[in-house]
């Protein structure tokens, strides 16, 4: 594997990024730190195999209740329907102001696990990640 130094990447950034978009994805070493450079479709095909599944508890005044399986999301809504357009706003909502405090939430223990899911939840609008939503019947 070529691993590339971040001197010669910043000096050849086009040339790099035309490679990492056309061609692969590019690992940079600068002094101590590593970093990988990737384009989108390869990043979403790396995370395609991250879903948003959930828990679905219908409630005894016959609402909704979804329940997300990898980060801590509830909502409730009259239907499934709305309930999944509540829930993909919550996620897009979640993974903005992750992003916005990456560097505390990213190295927390309970909220480290989140990343692949952030990173997916921010490469789609709030429309694909409600056709992304799995449901699976939860017990009351």
């Amino acid at each position: 594997m070529d691993i590339l130094n971040s001197t010669d990447v910043r000096k050849n950034w086009s040339v790099t990024l035309d490679s990492v978009i056309h061609e692969r994805p590019a690992y940079i070493k600068r002094t101590r730190d590593n970093l990988a450079l990737i384009n989108m479709d390869t990043l979403d095909e790396v995370l395609s195999g991250y879903r948003f599944s959930v828990r679905k508890y219908i409630e005894d005044d016959g609402s909704t209740t979804l329940s997300a399986d990898n980060i801590d999301i509830v909502v409730n809504a009259k239907d499934e329907k709305t309930a999944k357009k509540a829930l993909a706003a919550d996620k897009k909502e979640y993974a903005e102001d992750y992003y916005e405090h990456f560097a505390i939430w990213s190295v927390s223990p309970n909220r480290r696990h989140h990343i692949p899911y952030i990173l997916k939840a921010l490469s789609l609008n709030e429309n694909a990640i409600e056709e992304e939503i799995v449901c699976r019947n939860g017990k009351n």
